[in-house]
């Protein structure tokens, strides 16, 4: 279902963003290719709806594993912005660096983590047989991919918001945070209420809809598991979402 510009209701938001800048955030896509296409259509749509000077679109990680289509998503983002003329940044998820340890020459156990997570339906998108090597599925991941994966983003500011795939730990400067944490941390990100030093937006912990705190906003509402793929938009002092 596509959900029309239209239709979408905004509401203030927890931080702001300076006068022609739009950002549409997008969450945790597991290999579903075909939300992702319909997302950026709505997208599009939106944009087409209502210009406005400055967009950028920011994915925040996890493309792979779990979902059937994890090739084509990265495919799809690989080939540069999703929208001509719309700044893209994508940031990486912790499947990503999972995948990344092993292709890069990981150990059995890194490779047995990938497993455990979902690396067998991104190996299948491939066509790579999950029971090879890790040496052999390194050597038959298209270079592309590959490429795309080593530059993400940890990553990204825009006015009030920082964005990261899993949240960030409280009490560190933002400019100071483990990249461990920007890709694995829940808790005590989570359940914190106090200043972050901006508003975190990311994904990583799945929830039925978005969840929007006065310190953190929540996108990650299980697209792989039957749930939508969400798109906060975030613009002035106001937010609302995008969902397919």
């Amino acid at each position: 279902m596509l959900i029309l510009p239209a239709m979408v209701a905004f509401q203030p938001a927890p931080a702001t963003l300076p006068p022609g800048r739009r950002v549409y955030a997008i969450g945790d896509v597991h290999g579903c290719d075909h939300q992702l296409a319909l997302l950026h259509r709505a997208i599009a749509a939106d944009l087409a709806a209502r210009p406005v000077a400055a967009p950028l679109i920011v994915h925040v990680g996890d493309y792979l594993d779990r979902g059937p289509a994890s090739a084509a998503v990265l495919e799809r983002l690989a080939a540069g912005p999703p929208l001509p003329g719309v700044e893209t940044v994508n940031l990486r998820g912790n499947h990503e660096a999972m995948a990344l340890a092993v292709l890069a020459g990981g150990d059995a156990e890194s490779a047995t983590l990938w497993l455990l997570n979902g690396a067998a339906a991104t190996l299948a998108s491939w066509g790579i047989d999950a029971d090879q090597s890790a040496a052999f599925w390194a050597r038959h991941v298209p270079a592309a991919h590959l490429r795309f994966l080593q530059g993400l983003a940890m990553s990204h500011s825009e006015g009030g918001y920082f964005f990261a795939h899993a949240g960030v730990r409280p009490g560190v400067p933002l400019t100071a945070q483990d990249p461990a944490d920007l890709l694995w941390i829940r808790e005590p990100f989570l359940s914190y209420r106090g200043n972050l030093g901006a508003v975190v937006v990311h994904g990583h912990t799945p929830k039925q809809k978005p969840v929007i705190r006065r310190n953190q906003i929540g996108i990650d509402t299980g697209a792989v598991y039957g749930g939508p793929l969400t798109a906060a938009i975030l613009e002035a002092d106001q937010i609302g979402f995008l969902q397919v």
